[in-house]
């Protein structure tokens, strides 16, 4: 029997698992994957999470596989500044800075300081089963007995619909395509991240290393066409646009729809708690899904350094964290409705120029301090 399982090996779940190994507690980590292997596009690593991984000691390692960013820019389709966020002064204050890097090497670093073997690959849980302890069945036909579980198994949780029975996913209404490609960008975008907005669409990229850059695309759900490439629909944006989307390759394009979850009464119940995703996924318009999952883990830690009465860690939990993670998913969004107004362009793009710097500092600190 198992004391204590995770299931799934997202950021969220990898990070539980560092933490977990950290304090020398014994766990078993399950993905349904057969290989840690390169997929997905990037992601960035703000600095509350990167707070985390220095706890961790892994901070310069990932620094050191990604990019630092210090500016977040808001521009029209021709780099027009619609606003801008300067992080230099919360970069020296939490002693820790914005990370752009690829998803698939995050994970990496995280699986690699925690070790492949407490990491059981091809394990998709198939049922939970509370009796005595709980029952986990698996899609390779494993089935293992733990006392606790962590549900980290993403937006579309099995744990959350079988244990809590409950989560609605919403669709924003809108199309996101994210890709990453081999690109050298010139050098006034090295430690700049960009979101261009125009009508109903935006776009926006960030250099990863010193070749690779991630591009992500969103239109509304009400001018996306099937028959229409990712190009087609942004080629009214500057030249660098439309090169980046045309030197990546087919593979390294992914098509979602944007959704949330609408807030979730109960995180847990007895011996069983969700984290990340699982419990209050966000759409990423704040650059925070993840990172709130690697908040969540670095709360349980802190936590547990307490007591080891997991009823009592998991109460403190959600009440900690439900207020801050209920604001980034509402925040989220509205600014992602508000981005891709197709009326009164020039009103959208006025307010936010009219937004003090002060303000956007004021926003950014409050999204990046720890709670404990």
């Amino acid at each position: 029997m198992n004391s204590i399982s995770i299931i799934g090996a997202g950021i969220g779940g990898l990070t539980l698992g560092n933490i977990l190994k950290q304090q020398n507690i014994d766990f078993t980590l399950y993905e349904s994957a057969p290989e840690i292997k390169p997929v997905g596009a990037g992601i960035m690593m703000a600095v509350n999470a990167m707070q985390v991984f220095d706890k961790l000691g892994l901070k310069e390692k990932i620094e050191y596989a990604g990019n630092k960013i210090h500016v977040i820019s808001i521009t029209d389709e021709n780099f027009r500044l619609i606003s801008k966020t300067d992080v230099l002064a919360l970069e020296k204050k939490y002693n820790s800075c914005n990370v752009a890097i690829h998803r698939a090497e995050l994970q990496r670093i995280l699986a690699g300081n925690i070790g492949l073997d407490q990491i059981k690959l091809n394990h998709s849980l198939h049922r939970i089963q509370k009796k005595e302890n709980y029952i986990l069945s698996f899609g390779n036909g494993n089935e293992i007995e733990s006392k606790i579980v962590f549900g980290a198994d993403g937006i579309k949780s099995g744990i959350r619909k079988q244990v809590l029975k409950t989560g609605k996913i919403r669709k924003a209404g809108q199309i996101c395509w994210r890709g990453w490609t081999d690109f050298s960008l010139p050098e006034q975008y090295d430690h700049e991240a960009f979101e261009m907005w125009e009508k109903g669409k935006r776009f926006g990229f960030v250099k990863m290393s010193a070749s690779k850059v991630y591009w992500y695309a969103v239109v509304n759900e009400n001018r996306y066409q099937r028959y229409h490439t990712v190009a087609e629909h942004f080629s009214s944006f500057h030249l660098l646009i439309r090169q980046l989307i045309e030197t990546t390759l087919p593979e390294h394009i992914i098509l979602n729809d944007l959704t949330d979850l609408s807030p979730i009464p109960k995180w847990y119940t007895e011996n069983l708690c969700l984290i990340g995703d699982a419990a209050h996924a966000t759409t990423p318009n704040l650059g925070q899904g993840a990172c709130q999952a690697i908040e969540d883990a670095y709360i349980i830690g802190k936590l547990l350094e307490q007591t080891k009465d997991f009823t009592q860690v998991f109460e403190k939990f959600q009440k900690i964290r439900r207020q801050k993670v209920d604001q980034v998913v509402s925040t989220s969004w509205h600014i992602g409705k508000f981005s891709q107004w197709e009326r009164a362009i020039f009103l959208r793009n006025f307010l936010m120029k009219s937004v003090p710097d002060h303000i956007n500092q004021k926003l950014a600190e409050k999204i990046i301090q720890l709670e404990m």
